[in-house]
């Protein structure tokens, strides 16, 4: 996936870092989950971003599982490296590590809890670009966890860089989604990044969902953005509708808690997160396993 190539389309798994009783790294289980997700038509891993608790593991930690993740997909399907600091300095030197060991592309999310401006996400994005843009990058707007919003003018400006590609747009804001849509230029991609809202945003002219639901429902996701991409609401919204308990009670507790206990419940991976990350409550336990049934993933 390149600047000079068109944009990848469909679903990319915001994929879990499994881990193990102790709190270690389960690298086993991540090389079977990357192994089922192309059997199960996902078009894109997606590793250490939030769903993968990139805030908890070390740097050494963080550039294995790229490295890892690569090494398993083989080439069978892109791997899109989660490359985000509040640090400019800390960035690119994931994304150089994510470059050299052969990652497709790079999420950089907007730097969390320092709040810089405007103009600071700017110059933050672009000195990346400057330093890895021969690795494409995929911009990350999620106020909701940053507390920094990425606005329209901004993002406008970072597609005129060379190596920005595209934004992983996770606000929700559906009117905010078609407005990027129709200003940016047509070769840079727009990515939901809430699964809720993702088939409308597609719907609308959008390339495709970064999932948390794709971890549990990889086949459905895929054929849902297949759909969705291609203008075939009916279909799209078929899928939609199965897979919207799922969607709404992955997140009854902070990411990636729900869907963590829910691939456990799977037989996926076990249910380990490390601190501050906490086990799901025993109260939405069925919560969870009744939205996972209604959308037909248990038995």
């Amino acid at each position: 996936m390149t600047s000079s190539t068109a944009p990848l389309t469909g679903s990319i798994v915001a994929l879990v870092t499994p881990m193990l009783e102790d709190g270690s790294v389960d690298y086993p289980t991540l090389r079977k989950l990357i192994d089922w997700h192309i059997q199960e038509g996902t078009d894109c891993i997606g590793v250490v971003g939030t769903t993968g608790e990139s805030p908890t593991v070390t740097v050494e930690e963080h550039c294995e599982i790229i490295r890892v993740s690569v090494e398993q997909a083989a080439g069978r399907v892109p791997v899109m490296a989660g490359c985000g600091a509040n640090s400019t300095h800390e960035a690119i030197r994931l994304a150089k590590y994510a470059r050299g060991v052969g990652a497709n592309s790079q999420l950089q999310v907007v730097p969390y809890y320092n709040k810089p401006t405007q103009e600071g996400q700017y110059q933050h994005f672009k000195a990346i670009a400057e330093a890895t843009g021969d690795l494409p990058i995929v911009l990350y707007n999620v106020p909701g966890r940053t507390v920094a919003d990425m606005q329209h003018d901004t993002v406008l400006r970072l597609s005129q860089v060379p190596g920005i590609i595209a934004i992983k747009e996770a606000t929700a804001n559906i009117e905010r989604a078609q407005w990027l849509i129709r200003d940016l230029p047509k070769s840079f991609a727009v990515y939901s990044g809430d699964d809720p809202t993702a088939v409308a945003l597609m719907l609308c002219g959008g390339q495709g969902n970064i999932s948390v639901t794709a971890n549990v429902a990889p086949r459905l996701m895929h054929e849902l953005c297949v759909a969705a991409v291609a203008g075939d609401a009916r279909r799209a919204m078929q899928i939609q509708f199965q897979l919207m308990p799922v969607h709404k009670h992955l997140f009854v507790e902070a990411n990636p808690i729900p869907v963590k206990w829910a691939m456990a419940r799977m037989g996926l991976c076990g249910p380990a997160l490390r601190l501050p990350m906490t086990p799901l409550a025993q109260a939405n336990e069925a919560v969870v396993e009744a939205a996972l049934r209604a959308a037909g993933l248990l038995a």
